[in-house]
């Protein structure tokens, strides 16, 4: 037998959607935040909009809220939730692209994962944009920052 203290295993070990009917409506918000590292040739084409596949940063916003929208049909398990808001912050760096995220939802389960998963699609869009002059680039430390309901 599995242990069902796991919400996503039911008694048997077999996986599940939790069931999240009899739980109240709340305002939502989670923000999560990655980092792309790359070289500073790549981080000066962006700064100057001078990558041949275009604006590399309005892509990648465009694909991240895309992305959160689309979680439930990307993980599983993830319930489907109507999105109030989501929302992309890039910041240059000396090495790299820290990007963050905040998705924010009136609804009955945690905004986390479509927060997560707009950091990792902006981090991929940015890497798939500039892969053809930095073979380098490193996606790392997707995380978390916080969750908070109302």
């Amino acid at each position: 037998m599995a242990d069902s203290s796991f919400s996503h295993l039911d008694a048997d070990g077999t996986a599940r959607m939790v069931d999240i009917g009899s739980k109240p409506v709340q305002r939502r918000v989670a923000v999560a935040e990655g980092f792309l590292q790359a070289s500073p040739a790549t981080l000066d084409a962006l700064r100057a909009h001078a990558l041949p596949k275009g604006d590399v940063l309005t892509v990648a916003r465009i694909a991240a809220i895309q992305a959160a929208k689309r979680t439930d049909s990307l993980i599983p398990l993830c319930h489907s939730l109507p999105l109030d808001a989501v929302d992309l912050d890039f910041a240059l760096q000396s090495d790299g692209v820290a990007i963050r995220a905040s998705a924010s939802t009136s609804s009955k389960t945690g905004v986390e994962m479509e927060a997560l998963t707009a950091v990792a699609v902006a981090a991929l869009t940015i890497y798939d944009m500039c892969k053809a002059i930095d073979k380098g680039m490193v996606v790392q430390n997707i995380r978390l920052v916080s969750k908070t309901k109302q």
